[in-house]
């Protein structure tokens, strides 16, 4: 099946497996994060194709004031100007049937690390737990719980 989809592709002069398969490579990671090839479609004569992204709706914005440079590095991946224009499509995560896309989110900002005492306060009241995996589980949240408390943020 690899061999006829190559062959298929490469008869038109665009190597989309390869655009599908290393999409972060040619876009850049902070780009495919949240975005993910849909379609090359092709217009009359087969030359100046559109390349059609699938992302978010609150991406789409960005991605938007992107789509010269995402063009360029498309083609600087091909060779030479095989696709004119870009697309943008905007969809829920997880996406179509044929364009299910699992984005990842961004990374929960962390809160200052709680001072010794803190974690002192923590350790002794979780140190009549046997179970060292319990224990040290409850520690961590009991620190967290403290450091909020002490830092006048709501517990609840």
């Amino acid at each position: 099946m690899q061999t006829r989809i190559r062959e298929a592709s490469e008869s038109r002069g665009f190597a989309v497996s390869r655009l599908l398969t290393h999409w972060s490579e040619v876009v850049g990671d902070a780009i495919a994060d949240v975005t993910r090839p849909v379609e090359v479609s092709y217009g009359k004569g087969g030359m100046g194709a559109t390349l059609t992204i699938l992302t978010t709706g609150p991406q789409a914005p960005m991605i938007e004031m992107q789509k010269e440079h995402i063009c360029e590095r498309v083609n600087a991946c091909y060779g030479y100007r095989a696709i004119a224009r870009v697309r943008i499509t905007q969809t829920a995560p997880t996406g179509f049937a044929e364009g299910q896309a699992v984005f990842r989110p961004a990374p929960k900002a962390q809160g200052p690390d709680p001072d010794p005492e803190t974690l002192a306060n923590a350790a002794g009241m979780s140190k009549d737990i046997e179970n060292d995996d319990l224990r040290l589980a409850l520690q961590t949240l009991g620190a967290k719980v403290l450091n909020k408390s002490r830092n006048g943020k709501d517990t609840r």
